[in-house]
């Protein structure tokens, strides 16, 4: 076997070296005026390809449309990085502290009013006793930093609420005028939707479902999002085919509300 595996080894490398031989002679004999014009078909064809590439990566078909990476979808910064756990033990941290308030209020039933109060007897009772026992042993009692609420903050809060939930009025308002089918429709769905996860569950186990969704589909669409975009794309030309057969069929005969509000004197 040891023979056998040196004598291919010997033939390749003498066809390798005749290989390289001939190309050599080729390079030596042609002129000068024929490698320039190889050079520029080269440099052409290399152009035509990576504009060719450039192309395709335009074509490929994101999920939801997107143009930029999962990290800047979602804002970029610390908050992208917890979701996408770019930090895993912060981000661990994080879901660990949402399962064990799951568990406190689901699972052993406990109420928020009940803890609250036991937190802050608790705590209370803590600093009560300690300062006791420096003030005992001659000690100064200890620094509490002052907490307050930055009004910044809760005005940023307010405002981004606020746009929230005027944009919702808004889609809600055009959605009821009659003026997009489809968006009625997803809105209907969705609703019934929601309806029947909250027959199924209390509304904490829904916040802690979506919660948890939020910290695994990112992270895993972020790892996989080539071929889960593929499976999209499919997905969603299946679907317009499906919508496209039924507004023929059943919605285009819908008749539509106005198209402008008529204006009052």
């Amino acid at each position: 076997m040891a023979e056998h595996k040196e004598e291919s080894e010997s033939v390749v490398e003498s066809m390798m070296e005749k290989i390289s031989e001939k190309i050599h002679g080729h390079d030596d004999s042609s002129s000068s005026s024929d490698s320039d014009d190889e050079k520029s078909k080269v440099s052409s064809a290399a152009a035509s390809a990576s504009e060719a590439m450039k192309e395709m990566k335009k074509k490929v078909y994101r999920l939801f449309g997107r143009e930029t990476p999962v990290h800047a979808c979602f804002g970029g910064g610390k908050p992208a990085d917890l979701i996408l756990w770019r930090n895993k033990k912060l981000s661990a941290s994080v879901l660990g502290g949402a399962t064990l308030v799951w568990i406190l209020f689901e699972v052993l039933e406990y109420r928020l009013l009940t803890l609250m109060a036991h937190c802050f007897i608790m705590s209370l009772a803590g600093l009560f006793i300690y300062s006791k026992a420096l003030t005992f042993v001659h000690k100064s009692a200890p620094n509490i930093p002052e907490v307050s609420v930055p009004e910044d903050l809760t005005v940023k809060i307010a405002r981004s609420l606020s746009y929230e939930i005027n944009r919702a009025f808004a889609v809600l308002r055009q959605i009821g005028l009659g003026h997009d089918l489809k968006k009625f429709l997803m809105v209907l769905g969705g609703l019934w939707f929601v309806s029947i996860l909250g027959s199924s569950c209390s509304f904490l186990t829904l916040f802690y479902i979506l919660f948890v969704l939020l910290y695994t589909l990112p992270v895993l669409y972020e790892k996989y999002e080539d071929k889960v975009d593929a499976y999209a794309e499919k997905a969603s030309i299946e679907a317009k085919k499906y919508y496209a057969i039924a507004n023929e069929k059943y919605l285009s005969k819908i008749p539509k509300g106005p198209l402008k509000e008529k204006k009052s004197d």
